[in-house]
């Protein structure tokens, strides 16, 4: 028979190899939000799509932000794992579809497949953590979580340069072919979570309701003086539309018997703020991540792999931060005043960014990058801690879901508007500019075309800061509640709720 030590290691092995498959297939969505930072450029002037740009990143974001709600409510009542699995192969065959994409439009429509698979990846691989670990084990976890989305969100753009110029662009999503493979049969072999059957419906009409008010959103920010003037019949209608969608979905979810998500979570300010502080994060931190390697790319003459690397300072700062405040907040059990702090570092350096020009030094970018990175590392994974803390278990697939949702419509409509911005201030009649297009140029034309590219670049860097303080002084408002050290993690098989924390300090 095992000693009571030997029986008390075994869970704990289960826990961490399960953790380790978690962590692998968070590597590997994350990866995709930012792996075609560096490669963009090239894509564009390759596909001939300039004026598409940041759709590259929304169609992602947005299809991803319309699969969460779903995938997290059906995971409350039908389990985690085979949704999971799913949402693996799915992001593999958008992977590969990407990969074969021979239009702009093309390419386009198969990110937006592909989102689909990844936006299942966040929601449940977050909600699995949050079963299998207690409050405080949480903090410890997302911390090192937080960490590895760092290094993801960074590896990105360093992978993408670095492909780009030396194989192809393409294989910055055939690279996930095998990565995908290997995670499936890992999440399959390791990840021991029973099942659970619910009798309800599933709220099907919630489900196209909020996924036609996303799109609406999407689309109405994007179009918006650019594509159709602001009093156009198309802009009126889609903001007609979005309102009405809105409407509609608060009135079915009020009534729904296992609504997608459910209003109630809405009664609570510790839900409701994170989460709305989440699409205001997201948008400065996607801008952010796409707007800097086209900066030094662009503007300041760095080759795909160069810019990639020069994003380092970036990925540092956010690994440091987000292991280091994930074992304070598992020690003390606070959260709230870490994430005002590095909200407040962000947008700090989000207005650091709008001053750099083209003779901005790699040493004065990599500091502002630091800071940038050191304070979303607070940040991130703590908005996902505390929305998990106060939700009752039984709605712990939901909540998680209005999170990465948030952070879809953050990176939809954010992205959408910030692209707008760039392609506004952009005065280049030229779509098929790539790097080495510009630097081979005659010297006062390619200067002429770097500083444009500057401008417009810069001037999308302005939102970026004034956001990220407007979610620093909306989590002022946060409760600073203290974590519980916590019963036993919640399975699937046996939902019940946690212990509540306690009250407000």
């Amino acid at each position: 028979m095992l000693s009571t030590t030997a029986a008390k290691a075994a869970p704990r092995r289960s826990l961490m190899v399960s953790m380790g498959s978690l962590m692998l297939t968070m590597f590997l969505a994350a990866i995709d939000q930012t792996v075609v930072a560096t490669a963009m450029p090239t894509i564009v002037g390759e596909l001939h799509g300039l004026e598409s740009v940041s759709w590259l990143v929304t169609a992602f974001a947005l299809t991803s932000g319309i699969a969460t709600p779903l995938y997290g409510k059906l995971s409350d009542m039908y389990g985690r794992k085979n949704l999971y699995l799913s949402a693996i192969v799915l992001f593999v065959i958008g992977s590969a579809l990407c990969g074969f994409a021979q239009s702009m439009g093309q390419l386009i429509a198969f990110r937006a497949f592909q989102g689909i698979g990844a936006g299942g990846l966040m929601v449940l691989n977050m909600t699995i953590v949050g079963d299998l670990a207690t409050p405080r084990e949480r903090a410890k976890y997302q911390g090192i979580f937080g960490s590895v989305f760092a290094l993801a969100s960074i590896a990105g753009p360093i992978l993408g340069g670095y492909l780009t110029e030396h194989v192809s662009w393409r294989w910055i999503f055939y690279i996930n072919l095998p990565l995908g493979l290997i995670a499936l049969a890992v999440a399959f072999a390791v990840l021991k979570l029973p099942r659970r059957v619910s009798p309800h419906r599933i709220d099907w009409l919630g489900a196209v309701l909020i996924s036609g008010l996303l799109t609406c959103l999407t689309l109405f920010t994007s179009w918006g003086g650019t594509v159709h003037a602001w009093s156009s019949p198309v802009i009126i209608g889609l903001g007609a539309g979005a309102v009405l969608l809105a409407v509609l979905f608060v009135l079915v979810e009020r009534t729904a018997a296992e609504p997608v998500l459910p209003l109630r979570l809405f009664r609570d300010s510790t839900f409701t703020i994170p989460v709305a502080a989440v699409v205001l994060m997201a948008t400065a931190m996607l801008g952010a991540a796409t707007f800097l390697p086209m900066f030094l790319q662009l503007a300041a003459g760095a080759s795909a792999a160069d810019s990639g690397l020069l994003l380092l300072p970036l990925m540092g700062g956010m690994v440091v931060s987000s292991t280091v405040v994930g074992q304070l907040v598992h020690r003390f059990g606070r959260f709230k005043w870490f994430m005002v702090t590095g909200a407040t570092l962000a947008g700090i350096a989000g207005i650091l960014f709008s001053t750099m020009d083209l003779g901005t030094s790699g040493f004065v970018s990599g500091a502002y990058m630091v800071l940038f990175g050191f304070g979303l590392g607070m940040v991130m994974q703590n908005v996902l801690l505390a929305v998990q803390t106060t939700t009752p278990a039984a709605d712990r697939g939901a909540a998680t879901s209005a999170v990465t949702f948030a952070r879809g419509v953050g990176g939809a409509v954010g992205m959408a508007v910030l692209g707008g911005v760039f392609s506004g201030r952009l005065a280049l009649g030229e779509a098929a500019l790539t790097p080495e297009a510009i630097r081979a140029l005659p010297e006062a034309v390619r200067h002429a075309t770097q500083l444009a590219f500057s401008d417009a670049i810069t001037g999308v860097f302005a939102w970026v800061g004034p956001i990220m303080l407007a979610a620093a002084v909306l989590l002022t408002f946060l409760k600073n509640l203290r974590l519980a050290h916590a019963a036993e993690p919640v399975t699937e098989a046996e939902p019940r709720a946690e212990p509540t924390p306690s009250t407000p300090a």
